[in-house]
């Protein structure tokens, strides 16, 4: 499988990563993108966007689940940018209604570290179409207890983390989440990323060939462990995005639409300190204190050792994603990646239609950033 699209001198090692993938049967159809300085260096795309049918062209976009978490959590912190969110505030400070149940000491910040105690819906969804109900989500959410005290370590709200930074976004701006990502980031950057996908761009998303199991079908060895509970309140099989009520939906946390190029666009302001061509989305203070760390150590749901910033993750020496400390990063179900590293002025993107089996993803993703590693290496 030979990769389209641009590849600049000396970055012929992440194209020869990228095309390695499809050499190993690994791939079905995917992007990579990879800006420095705030500059294209690497924009490629192959394979098929359905598989044994239409193939992935240089505008294919796909659902990349949680990367899009990172669109999300960069909306909150324009608004504690420019005044209007403290991140060390209670939530309930902005959406006094969430205060009940022993939640009147949850902050921001928990929500954005994945510390807040409210890793899943309780009671469980049961439908996937209840999560196309903001209002219906929030009014949960308002309802339920945390599971731990916040601030007491991480366990990764797959879901909810979403509707929990959508609605202070909302009750601060006026703006859905959608609304206001699109009008304040992807609009003046011109990325193609959307949550929350109009019905105009339906023929250009890539179907996800899913995994095996779904996310409800994760085994733990304890039922009534926090992890268990979690992932029997996620009843979500890769299918979703092949419907308009899940494109249509805003889901922060895992329902954006966008392709490699897009998320690097996005990110490559945050590589530069908080702009890029002219749009200034952070400044540069608040940008470095996304890798201030809020949590370290074994996540409850995930069971693994876990750095969380301020919305993003950081490398952890159990997996050592830069030569450079001052990195941050997020992936999304099935695989898809994003990692920005201040130091390099680097912003590294991975998006892909055919889902890992593991829910953390595998070695497509970080082989790419291994590859732009090693470029860089030469470059020096």
């Amino acid at each position: 499988m030979t990769p389209q699209g641009h590849c600049a001198a000396g970055f012929e090692p992440v194209r020869d990563a990228f095309a390695d993938n499809f050499k190993d049967g690994e791939e079905v159809g995917a992007s990579v993108a990879v800006t420095r300085n705030g500059v294209p260096v690497v924009d490629l795309w192959a394979g098929e966007a359905v598989r044994g049918g239409a193939p992935w062209q240089r505008d294919t976009i796909v659902n990349v689940y949680s990367t899009t978490k990172t669109m999300a959590a960069l909306c909150v912190l324009m608004l504690a940018d420019r005044g209007a969110v403290d991140l060390d505030a209670p939530v309930a400070r902005y959406w006094p209604e969430f205060a009940r149940n022993g939640k009147e000491g949850v902050l921001v910040r928990h929500v954005m570290s994945h510390s807040a105690g409210l890793c899943a819906f309780d009671p469980p969804i049961a439908d996937v179409r209840e999560l196309y109900d903001w209002d219906g989500c929030v009014r949960r959410l308002e309802a339920q207890k945390p599971w731990w005290t916040p601030g007491d370590g991480s366990g990764y709200h797959a879901i909810t983390q979403g509707y929990l930074q959508g609605e202070i976004v909302r009750r601060v701006s006026g703006l859905s989440i959608g609304r206001f990502f699109r009008d304040e980031v992807a609009g003046p950057l011109g990325a193609d990323f959307h949550i929350g996908l109009p019905p105009e761009h339906d023929a250009r998303v890539a179907e996800l060939v899913p995994p095996p199991k779904a996310l409800g079908a994760v085994q733990q060895a304890d039922p009534d462990s926090i992890a268990a509970r979690t992932f029997r309140g996620v009843s979500l099989d890769g299918t979703e995005p092949r419907t308009s009520a899940w494109r249509r939906a805003e889901i922060p946390a895992g329902g954006g639409v966008g392709n490699a190029r897009s998320i690097a666009r996005v990110h490559s302001a945050l590589a530069c300190g908080g702009a890029v061509d002219g749009v200034r989305l952070l400044s540069e203070p608040t940008v470095r204190r996304i890798l201030v760390e809020q949590t370290n150590g074994t996540d409850k749901v995930m069971g693994v050792p876990m750095r969380f910033g301020m919305g993003f993750g950081l490398p952890h020496p159990s997996f050592p994603l830069s030569p450079n400390p001052n990195v941050m990063f997020w992936g999304g179900w099935g695989g898809s990646l994003a990692v920005i590293d201040l130091d390099a002025r680097l912003s590294i993107a991975y998006a892909m239609n055919k889902m890992a089996p593991e829910v953390m993803g595998d070695l497509r993703g970080a082989m790419i950033v291994v590859a732009t590693y090693k470029a860089l290496g030469g470059l020096q």
